[in-house]
């Protein structure tokens, strides 16, 4: 899997309060928000395939 490069642009405190909640964990600022993303998107996708198989068994 290769990697490309996201430039951000960002305020003062949004870029401190992520700073502070990457620290908590552990993390750089950049781990932090790429694995919020990640997350994210796995949720997306497990609704949506919650809700397919609700379509496909006729649960409402």
């Amino acid at each position: 899997m290769g990697t490309d490069v996201l430039s951000l642009r960002m305020d003062h405190d949004l870029l401190e309060r992520l700073r502070d909640h990457a620290a908590k964990r552990g993390m750089s600022v950049q781990d932090y928000v790429v694995r919020t993303l990640m997350r994210d998107d796995f949720d997306q996708r497990f609704r949506t395939a919650v809700e397919e198989t609700e379509k496909f068994y006729g649960v409402t």
